[in-house]
């Protein structure tokens, strides 16, 4: 996929540059699916880097000896890395080849490559740093899953909401990704979690250099693929790690790089609740000791902090849900004009202000429009 492009943050740029897409794809027990998902790829898609993670069935050997297509690239795993870790290999190699946005696919067949430009576009449109899917957009197809599957998913993202900022995304384990390679060589790779919590990590990770992070509406899509997560197994893990990610970015974001009037209210408030309920425990075994009734005052000195406490953190939760990062990190790529296109602007401006412009002049601010549009018709707006 060509874009004319400048990128802003750099030298410029040709404007003949290419602005590339990959596609990473890790392999593990697939070997049912993945040539039909490589096979699929749209053409806009530049590489194609499948992973494979060690996997038993030898699925990049397959994908090696049966897909001729030349995009792609089979990298192999000596050990099984899991997921994250086959995420951040082909991470590592599409920054390597140069590629400007990375799109990680899964090679069991849930999700449809046709979808990749629906990720591409709001980060080339300078709206996102990463882009996931969210399969509970559509109520119609909502309404057809499962009820444990719903009220599961519905407290998984709320925790996850807490532990990583994004107060504006649902489905937070959604494996089909897009991100800007300049974003993601600011990522720490090398900790980001290799195994189930891949998704929800990188969430965390985002939040910490201050990533916008935007929902794809997507469909959700089952055959005869295998899972190999168990629930029973994860949940406890997830719960650890959740928790030890929310710690980590209130101190990051509240504490370490920054300090306002929510920095006071979520110690503040947590300190009330804690006295409040303590106290309030205390004279209540005393008063039941005693087989007397509480005072009012005495109640009250209980209940108070306890509603002061939670209206400071109602009031944190509100200022955390309004911090959500909403400036994209990567450099905005702007439409390369021609240099008598600019030329034409300048002009234009200049004549405008005297108000000397000749019929020359006149033409050139008509034609001007026509050209930007023509531009702008390539694959993404300019931004200024």
């Amino acid at each position: 996929m060509t874009i004319r492009c400048l990128h802003p943050q750099h030298e410029p740029i040709s404007p003949t540059a290419p602005m590339t897409i990959a596609v990473v794809i890790p392999a593990y027990r697939v070997t049912r699916h993945i040539l039909a998902v490589i096979e699929a790829m749209p053409t806009a898609v530049d590489h194609v880097f499948v992973i494979d993670d060690a996997c038993p069935e030898r699925s990049g050997e397959l994908v090696r000896l049966n897909c001729h297509d030349p995009r792609v690239e089979v990298l192999f795993h000596a050990h099984n890395k899991g997921v994250g870790g086959a995420v951040m290999t082909g991470y590592a190699a599409a920054i390597e080849r140069g590629a400007h946005i990375i799109v990680k696919v899964d090679g069991d067949g849930q999700m449809d490559p046709a979808l990749i430009p629906a990720f591409v576009l709001p980060i080339l449109a300078g709206q996102a740093d990463y882009t996931k899917g969210n399969r509970f957009f559509n109520l119609e197809e909502v309404r057809a899953m499962p009820t444990i599957r719903l009220f599961g998913n519905a407290i998984l993202s709320f925790v996850s909401k807490l532990s990583s900022g994004y107060w504006n995304i649902f489905d937070p384990t959604n494996g089909y990704t897009a991100i800007h390679a300049d974003v993601a060589a600011l990522l720490p790779l090398h900790k980001i979690s290799r195994r189930y919590f891949f998704e929800s990590d990188m969430l965390f990770r985002l939040n910490t250099i201050r990533a916008v992070v935007v929902d794809v509406p997507m469909a959700a899509k089952y055959g005869d693929e295998i899972s190999h997560l168990s629930i029973p197994n994860i949940v406890g893990d997830f719960f650890f790690k959740h928790m030890r990610n929310f710690c980590k970015r209130i101190f990051y974001n509240y504490y370490l790089r920054d300090l306002s009037l929510a920095s006071i209210e979520l110690p503040l408030g947590m300190a009330l609740i804690i006295f409040g309920t303590s106290f309030g425990a205390i004279r209540w075994i005393d008063s039941m000791d005693a087989g007397t009734a509480a005072t009012a005052g005495t109640v009250m000195l209980a209940a108070l902090p306890i509603m002061l406490g939670i209206q400071l953190l109602l009031a944190f939760v509100g200022y955390d849900v309004m911090s959500v990062p909403t400036r994209p990190r990567h450099g905005r790529y702007r439409i390369a004009l021609k240099a008598d296109a600019i030329a034409g602007i300048e002009t234009n401006m200049q004549s405008e202000a005297d108000r000397t412009a000749d019929g020359n002049v006149n033409e050139r601010v008509d034609e001007q429009p026509s050209a930007m549009t023509a531009n702008v018709g390539t694959h993404t707006s300019p931004h200024s």
